[in-house]
């Protein structure tokens, strides 16, 4: 019995007849996707820019990074001056910091709050948002739904 014929008897589409595995239509699938696609990550932290002055550090991309974790820029300014332990200001998207911190040093606290404050626990997204109710603060995920309270500072 040729395919026609098959197709014909069973009324379903030449393309059903010769259903492949789930795996080899998804290698398949992934194979054909363009090279950007396939990238896992999507989320980025720009690299931190830092200028010294004296005994002042200055974070030139200051407003960027914040606007790229999609948090207030006093809201980050809080985290870091509180971890790095000095004291800072804000001034026109830059951060001002007393003391002389490198480069990998503002760097690794600022990964260390996209880890605590941004990324979603449960799907690793950064689409979430900090939502305070009653006296605790959440981080809600905007992807799958997830709420988890995080540690006010």
């Amino acid at each position: 019995m040729t395919v026609a014929e098959k197709q014909r008897l069973i009324n379903y589409p030449e393309h059903l007849l010769y259903m492949r595995s789930y795996e080899e239509l998804l290698e398949k699938a992934l194979s054909e996707l363009p090279e950007e696609v396939v990238r896992r990550e999507r989320f980025e932290i720009p690299k931190v820019s830092v200028l010294r002055e004296g005994s002042r550090t200055i974070v030139k991309n200051f407003s960027q990074i914040a606007k790229a974790v999609n948090r207030s820029e006093e809201h980050l300014y809080k985290y870091l001056v509180k971890s790095l332990g000095t004291a800072g200001f804000l001034e026109s998207g830059r951060l001002t910091l007393q003391g002389k911190f490198s480069e990998d040093e503002v760097q690794k606290e600022i990964e260390s709050y996209v880890k605590d404050y941004v990324l979603c626990k449960e799907c690793g997204a950064p689409d979430t948002t900090l939502v305070r109710e009653e006296r605790i603060l959440f981080l809600k995920c905007m992807a799958c739904g997830a709420k988890h309270p995080v540690r006010p500072f």
